[in-house]
C-alpha cells in the first residue's frame, strides 16, 4: 500500500514540477526577448515532456528500462484511445474542422522509425542519435512553416497569436516569481521522478508483474494526465484542433525525443513483448486516426466509448 502511495505523490510531484518548469522557462525567455515563435515550438514541448523524460532517465539508472521504454510506448497508445476517448464521452471533438494532416503523416513517420529500430534489439546512442535528428527535422519544418506564416500575418499579429497559445506566458511576470518556478521545477523533477520509477518497480516485483507492463500502465496513465486534463478541456470549448495537435504533437515527440536523449544515458534492451504486441497496438491505434484527418469525420461519443473500450481491452490483455 505504501508504494502505491509513494508512487503517486511521485507523480503529483513530477506533474505540479513539469508545469512549473513550463511557465518559469517561457516566462523568463520572453523577459530576455525570445520569441514567443521559439519559445512555443522548443521551450514548452520539451517542458511538458519533461516528466516522460525524468522518468526514462531514473528508469534506465535503476537499472529498470523496462519501465522507459513501456512509458513511451504506452503513454502514445493512452494518448490516442484514453485522451481522446475520453473527452469524446462528454463532447464531440469537431476534428472535421481542423486539418493536421501533415503532423499526422510525420507522427506515422516517426513510428515506424521507432519500430524498425526497435527490431534491432536495443536503443543505444546510434539509434538515439537517429531519433534525435528527425526530431530536429521536424522541428526545422515547423519553424520554417509559422516563420513563414508570421511573415504573411504580420509581426504583432504573430506574436498575440503565439501568445494566446500560451497559456502560461506572462512576458511582465516579476523575476523573482520565475526563479521560484524554475527552483520548484528542477528540484521537483528529479524527484518525482525517483519515487514513482522506485515504487513502480516495488509494485511490479510484488504482484509478479513485470516492469515493462507497469512502465505501459500505471506509469504511462500518469504522465498523460496533463494532455487529458488539456483534452477535455479543449473538448468542453470546442477547440477540437487543439486537442487532436496536442495529442500528435506529444506522440511525436515522445518517440523521438525521449527515447533519443534517454539512450545517451544507457541503452535501453527491447523487450520482445514489445516487438511481438505493444508496439503493433500503439501503431493500430495511431491509424485508427485516418478516419478523423482524412476524411473530415467528427470523434463522436459513439468514437469515444470505441476508443476508451479498446483501451481497457489492452490493459486487460497486459494483466492476464
Amino acid at each position: 500500500m505504501t508504494a502505491w502511495l509513494l508512487s503517486g505523490l511521485g507523480l503529483l510531484i513530477l506533474l505540479l514540477a513539469g508545469d512549473a518548469l513550463v511557465r518559469g522557462a517561457v516566462n523568463l525567455s520572453l523577459r530576455m526577448g525570445v520569441p514567443a515563435l521559439i519559445v512555443s515550438l522548443t521551450i514548452v514541448a520539451f517542458g511538458t515532456s519533461a516528466p516522460e523524460l525524468l522518468i526514462a532517465i531514473s528508469a534506465i539508472k535503476e537499472n529498470a528500462p523496462g519501465i522507459a521504454l513501456g512509458n513511451v510506448v504506452g503513454s502514445n497508445t493512452a494518448n490516442i484511445l484514453l485522451v481522446l476517448g475520453l473527452p469524446a464521452l462528454l463532447a464531440t471533438l469537431h476534428t472535421s474542422e481542423c486539418d493536421s494532416r501533415k503532423n499526422y503523416v510525420f507522427m506515422l513517420l516517426a513510428s515506424v522509425l521507432f519500430i524498425g529500430l526497435a527490431f534491432c534489439g536495443v536503443f543505444n546512442m546510434f539509434s538515439g542519435a537517429i531519433l534525435l535528428g528527425a526530431l530536429a527535422l521536424v522541428l526545422w519544418n515547423a519553424f520554417r512553416e509559422a516563420y513563414a506564416h508570421r511573415k504573411a500575418c504580420g509581426e504583432a499579429c504573430a506574436d498575440d497569436d503565439e501568445l494566446d497559445g500560451l497559456e502560461e506566458a506572462d512576458p511582465n511576470m516579476a523575476y523573482w516569481k520565475i526563479s521560484i518556478y524554475l527552483v520548484l521545477g528542477l528540484i521537483g523533477l528529479p524527484m518525482g521522478a525517483h519515487l514513482l520509477v522506485d515504487n513502480a518497480t516495488v509494485i511490479a516485483r510484488t504482484y509478479g508483474v513485470s516492469e515493462t507492463v507497469i512502465g505501459l500502465t500505471l506509469v504511462a496513465v500518469g504522465t498523460s494526465l496533463p494532455e487529458l486534463a488539456t483534452t477535455m478541456m479543449a473538448a468542453m470549448r470546442r477547440q477540437a484542433d487543439v486537442a487532436l495537435g496536442n495529442v500528435i504533437g506529444s506522440n511525436m515527440f515522445n518517440l523521438l525525443a525521449i527515447v533519443g536523449i534517454a539512450t545517451f544515458v544507457g541503452p535501453i534492451p527491447v523487450d520482445p513483448e514489445f516487438l511481438e504486441f505493444d508496439l503493433w497496438v500503439m501503431l493500430g491505434a495511431s491509424l485508427l486516426l485516418i478516419p478523423f484527418v482524412f476524411f473530415k469525420r467528427d470523434i463522436t461519443r459513439t468514437w469515444g466509448i470505441v476508443l476508451t473500450l479498446l483501451y481497457a481491452v489492452y490493459v486487460i490483455a497486459l494483466l492476464v
